[in-house]
């Protein structure tokens, strides 16, 4: 039975923490040593004042359970482990006893350290590092969604920033915010695909004390952000329960914790971000239909870096820049056939993939004053040197195009590049996204623009 017991203690879910009537720890569980980052050998047999570290006016629950005879239920406790990292526990002590006297004191813990770090970093983050003047291109295409979101400063009407991974969509989100009306209140940035149903529901919301073994009274990202702006990116990860949750507060302005009875008023301007197309996140059970138009009432469409190849050579440039600066170099520009490769890229990261790879570049630079293409990553010129070209194209084909522009030239070599591969894989779409070295999503995209269809098999 003593070794049930030991195995029960070690395997259950959270933190079980017991000491002797000297102070000495003689119970540490694993979910514990997790918790607090420790080995039994740094604990076990030792006094808890030898180990940890108490904020100032704070004492150990454990040794004033021990020391007092008394119960303490869901007090939440900050402390610091034997190298000094932070902790944060809601704890249930309770002493225990033998024949009426003290021996021991057994403390069950759950680890809020997360949920406390992230309310805090939330509560920090009330200003904007970006406005639309730090949006960098010349297209027509940028310049249009440009205008469009600052008409939206204008007003306190909710906005939906639709665009691929890298575009830039929390750029215009925070630009939008510095300059409407609040840009003198909270900005606060929440990512719904970063965290757990469980942890995301409590920060977005709030918390009542006694709510859940743990729970505190706490105030949710709506309340720290009243009067101003939430920033909720990657929306369409966020579980469809919660997107009802979260319907429901946009309609009535109002807010109830988790387990609470009190709903309380707010005055937040929500923008929402989302990786994929509306259409596709509705239909895939992503996004809720009435929450989608609850919040495009201002819809912004990032266009992805391949729509927009004349913004690419003002990119570079301020890339190499910023990246002089942090790494005291003094590169001039980029080769033209770097240019050019960069030029005929497709970019699935967009914005954020260029720039990691002129970052990536500039730490192969030793004292050259331009990138040349053995400075790039290698996993590009591997592609490049291996990229042949995709099939022939007919002199018929190209006298059908000769009266384009470059732009409807480029979309028609694209379309009918797609459509061979398509063919000569049976329109199977994952085989043909490997063989055009791009992803599946982008492969539907691109059909869907370019109006491919694959026939219903």
């Amino acid at each position: 039975m003593k070794q049930l017991y030991e195995e029960i203690i070690e395997r259950v879910g959270v933190g079980i923490h017991a000491v002797d009537q000297d102070g000495k720890t003689i119970i540490y569980n694993k979910k514990m040593r997790e918790m607090e980052a420790m080995e039994k050998e740094d604990v076990l047999h030792k006094n808890v004042r030898d180990v940890f570290q108490f904020q100032e006016n704070q004492s150990s629950t454990l040794l004033k359970s021990l020391q007092h005879g008394e119960e303490i239920v869901n007090v939440k406790q900050t402390y610091f482990n034997n190298r000094g990292v932070e902790i944060t526990t809601v704890n249930n002590t309770f002493p225990l006893t033998i024949n009426g006297d003290i021996c021991a004191a057994v403390e069950i813990a759950t680890d809020v350290t997360k949920m406390e770090r992230l309310m805090r970093q939330n509560l920090r983050q009330t200003k904007t590092d970006f406005t639309f003047d730090q949006i960098i291109g010349k297209s027509s295409e940028l310049k249009e969604v440009i205008a469009l979101a600052k008409r939206a400063t204008r007003t306190n009407s909710n906005v939906l920033v639709i665009g691929e991974t890298g575009t830039g969509k929390e750029l215009f989100a925070q630009s939008i915010h510095a300059e409407s009306d609040r840009s003198g209140a909270p900005f606060i940035t929440q990512n719904c695909a970063a965290l757990p149903d469980t942890l995301i529901e409590g920060i977005l919301f709030g918390t009542t004390k006694g709510a859940f073994t743990g729970a505190v009274d706490s105030p949710g990202l709506f309340e720290q952000a009243q009067g101003g702006t939430i920033l909720l990116d990657e929306l369409n990860s966020l579980n469809i329960s919660l997107q009802a949750k979260l319907l429901r507060v946009l309609q009535e302005r109002k807010v109830r914790r988790i387990g609470g009875a009190k709903e309380i008023s707010i005055d937040v301007r929500v923008i929402a971000t989302i990786n994929e197309d509306p259409i596709d996140a509705i239909a895939n059970n992503h996004l809720r239909k009435d929450l989608y138009y609850r919040l495009a009432i201002v819809t912004l469409f990032i266009p992805p870096l391949r729509e927009r190849q004349e913004d690419i050579a003002i990119l570079i440039d301020e890339f190499i820049q910023k990246y002089n600066e942090l790494f005291k170099l003094n590169v001039k520009c980029v080769s033209n056939e770097v240019l050019q490769f960069f030029e005929s890229q497709s970019w699935p990261g967009n914005v954020r993939e260029l720039e990691n790879v002129i970052e990536a570049s500039m730490n192969l630079v030793n004292h050259e004053q331009v990138i040349e293409f053995d400075h790039l990553p290698y996993q590009y010129r591997k592609n490049e040197a291996k990229t042949p070209f995709p099939f022939p194209v007919s002199m018929e084909s190209k006298k059908d195009t000769n009266s384009l522009g470059l732009t409807e030239q480029l979309a028609v070599f694209e379309k009918q590049t797609i459509e061979h591969y398509l063919n000569k894989h049976h329109n199977h779409i994952t085989n043909t996204a490997i063989a055009l070295n791009i992803s599946r999503q982008s492969l539907q995209y691109r059909m869907k623009r370019l109006n491919i269809g694959v026939p219903r098999v």
